[in-house]
Parts: structure tokens; sequence; C-alpha cells
């Protein structure tokens, strides 16, 4: 098997292969370490790889399968982690100059149920200066480039989780989602995400940005593997306190049954409103494509979502600026202009206006809530466009020019607020060939009937079987 098809297999079928003694887990982390020494000096998706450890760790995978151990869900599976994730003695920069020195002693909740799973982590991803900001070009570390065009931005702030997984350096990896960091680069890559349910997956060991808002989640080209990696990561953490206690379903075994009878919605307000024609043309054939398979798809009147980013906006800047008060205070020239722009302004927030976004937002989880009821979903855009060039700040649609920045969350925040499962699924590509994502929104916990929808819809796509130009 050729380097190129082994780092581009799905991880369903690596551990297939792996299972019948078919691929070892020593051939497959060497074929994406070597994938990455090709790729990584044009994309940057890396800020520290663990090379030799990984190497360690695969030869570790090999020997117990020839003890007849038998092996865990994702036994051999190389994986990636956003460098927000702690691992036991190495660096969590979290995208900072701050914070180069930063070597935590203990592995963060998720990272100690990949390694009971058998994964093996390459290394962590890169990312937005401390997760805020919708591109991942980094002051620091440099942009991630887009392997479907390395001129472009991957989106953020999870980007080099996204780059790494599309270009086959790694089979799957973690971002974190506060107002759409998984969704994002995910739709701009080419490949799926998923923002689970507020609680669904620990936060311990994950640097904060927004302790009311942030999500951890996995990332991966197809829809099972998203469900395979969330079979693993997803559940309670007795040390997290916003961690669920619901049980937690077997996502992979869900995805059959398709799509007929379900009920899908899709909000006239917000979502089409600031949007690239391709965008829109690629979103609602996508959901022709869902009716045509079954489902029910009507529109639907949900005015709370015009509301998302002035309801959003106080939360996150006034909780993210919390957590770097005293960076702010005593070092602030060693943040990014534009991270210390919007840190800066979570710190001229009053107390009452934050008070009275997190009323509003009671408000708006009301209505959202009373608007699903109808509906199984909500199908939307991920992002108002396909990923933009590194050097351009703003861009203009309709006529409207609006930054980059403010442009790129804009569709994914108001999932946030809250808190239910939102998965982002390729749905196309742009004349230029770049990706198109789209988004469907569930039901508290309904983790299971979102990922199942995305993966009907992917079983008669051809976007799953792309693969970028890098």
């Amino acid at each position: 098997m050729q380097n190129d098809d082994i780092v581009f297999l799905t991880i369903a079928e690596a551990a297939r292969l792996i299972t019948a003694r078919e691929l070892s887990p020593v051939e497959l982390v060497d074929a994406h370490l070597r994938r990455i020494e090709e790729t990584d000096g044009r994309l940057n998706s890396f800020i520290t790889l663990l090379g030799d450890e990984a190497m360690a760790a695969a030869a570790r995978a090999e020997q117990a399968l020839a003890a007849g151990r038998k092996p865990g869900p994702l036994h051999g599976i190389p994986v990636g982690l956003k460098d927000l994730y702690d691992v036991a003695g190495v660096p969590t920069t979290v995208g900072s100059k701050i914070l180069r020195e930063f070597v935590p002693q203990r592995d963060a909740a998720v990272t100690e149920r990949f390694e009971a799973a058998g994964a093996i982590i390459l290394g962590k991803l890169q990312l937005h200066e401390f997760a805020l900001g919708a591109t991942s070009v980094n002051p620091h570390d440099g942009p991630a480039h887009n392997p479907w065009d390395t001129d472009r931005v991957t989106g953020g702030s999870s980007g080099g989780s996204g780059s790494a997984v599309a270009a086959g350096q790694c089979m799957a990896a973690l971002g974190s989602d506060t107002g759409g960091s998984i969704r994002i680069p995910s739709a701009l890559c080419g490949i799926v995400g998923l923002k689970p349910t507020f609680g669904r997956v620990s936060r311990r060991g994950v640097y904060p940005l927004s302790h009311t808002l942030d999500t951890a989640g996995p990332m991966a080209r197809t829809v099972r593997d998203t469900a395979l990696v969330l079979n693993v990561i997803a559940g309670h953490d007795p040390e997290d306190s916003s961690s669920s206690r619901r049980p937690v379903e077997d996502y992979a075994a869900g995805l059959e049954g398709g799509v007929a009878g379900m009920r899908i919605g899709i909000p006239h307000e917000c979502f089409f409103d600031l949007l690239d024609p391709e965008v829109e043309r690629a979103v609602l054939q996508a959901a022709r494509t869902l009716e045509g398979l079954g489902a029910s798809v009507d529109h639907v009147s949900i005015p709370a979502f015009e509301h998302a980013v002035p309801i959003s906006g106080p939360i996150l800047l006034s909780e993210a600026a919390s957590v770097h008060m005293d960076r702010l205070r005593r070092n602030p020239g060693a943040i990014g202009a534009d991270v210390l722009a919007r840190l800066l302004q979570g710190a001229l927030t009053s107390a009452t206006d934050y008070i009275k976004a997190q009323q509003a937002r009671t408000v708006f989880n009301r209505r959202v809530a009373d608007a699903m009821r109808d509906f199984d979903m909500l199908l939307a855009p991920t992002a108002p466009m396909a990923a933009p060039r590194i050097d351009e700040a703003s861009v203009e649609i309709g006529g409207v020019s609006t930054s980059v920045l403010a442009l790129l969350p804009r569709l994914t925040r108001g999932f946030n607020i809250c808190g239910v499962p939102v998965v982002s699924v390729p749905c196309g590509f742009t004349e230029a060939g770049m990706p198109i994502g789209m988004q469907l929104a569930g039901r508290p916990f309904g983790e299971t009937t979102v990922l199942r929808a995305a993966h009907a819809y992917e079983q008669v796509s051809v976007c799953a079987s792309w693969r970028p130009p890098i």
C-alpha cells in the first residue's frame, strides 16, 4: 500500500486492517510522520511534533497485538490535539508567546481517554492565539495554511486540527468550539467537525477561553470516524463540574437508518442575509438532497438568531478577559494585536452588560427550544463564505465589505449560546475548488440524530472522496 493510500484510510478502515494484522500500528504511524515531514513546511499545522514518542507508542501497540491483547477502539490510530489540551510533560502553548514554558504534569481528561482507547498522539496542533479568533493567523507561529490552497486560511481557532486532518497528517484531531472554532475550520478545510452538547465531553485539562461556552469535540474526514472518536471522549468526568451525567450512546452504531421521517428546519433569519451565493447554492442543494432521501424540509422563522452575536459577544469576551486579566495588566505587549483588542474589549465590558447578555441568553435559548419542538434539527451554512486569502482582512459579499474575523463566526455562535450539538459536514466546492460546509444542529444530547443525518448525506455526496491537492 502506498503512503498516500495509508494516510487517507478512514479510522474505521485502518482499525479493521490493524485487527486483521494486515496493517501494523508502526506502519500506520510512520506513514503519517512521513506525510507530516512532506507537507508541514507548507501547512504549518503543528506547534509540537512528538515523532519519537509516537513511534515508541506504535511499537508498544504492535507488541500488545502480538501478545494477543484485545485492541482498544482506536488502537494504533494516529491523532492530533489542538494545543490547548494538556499532555503531561509537553508544553501547552495555547498558540501564545506567554505560555511557551507552561508544561502540565497531568494529561487532560480527553488525552487520558485517547490513550486508554489505544490512540497514538502525534503532536500539538496550531491555533489562533488563546483560541480567540476565526482564522488561525497566528503572530507567534505564523498562519496555518489551508491544504486546498495554501494561500488561504484554515479557519479557526482549531485551524491546525482542520488542516492536519484534511491533509492526511493525522486521522482525527480534537478541536474546541466556543463560537464556531471546530465547525469553521472543518467547513473551510473540507472535513467533518462536531461541537457536542455543552457538558458532553470533559474540559478538564483544556485551557479555557469562556467557561460557559467552551466545548471540546472531534474533527475527522468522515462522519463515522467522528462518531468513533466521540464514543471514546464522551462521558461524565467527576472532576469537571460542567460535565453531564447523562449516559453515553454508541454514536457509531446509531449512524444507520437514514433520514426518512426526520423533520429539518432551515431558519430564515441571520443565516442567508449575508452569504456568498456559491455557499447558498451548495447548502440549499444539500437540503434538497436530504429531502430526496426522505426527510421533510421546511423553512422556519427564528428571529432570535439575529441577536446571537450581540448576546454571545459580551459573554465570550468578558469571560475571556477574566482568564487573561493578569496578563493584560502585566504583559499586554506579548499578546497579538487582534487578540489583545478583543481581550481589552472584554475587560471593558461592565458587569451590567454581562448580566444583561446572560438574561438575553435565557430568552434566546427558550425561543430556539420552542422553535425546535417542530423539528429534529436545523440546517444552515457553517460559514458565510469559503476560505479567504491569508492576506485578506475584509471581504465583500453582496456589495458589503465585512471584517473576516467578524464574518467567519457569524453563523456558528448562536448554537454555542444554547449549547446544542452541531455537526459541520462538507456539502460542495466553489468554482475555485474550495470546500463549503453545512451545519446540522439538534436538540440537547441529540448527537446521534445529527450524526445520522450527516452520515446519510455523506453517503450520497462526492465530497468525502476528494483529497486536497497538497
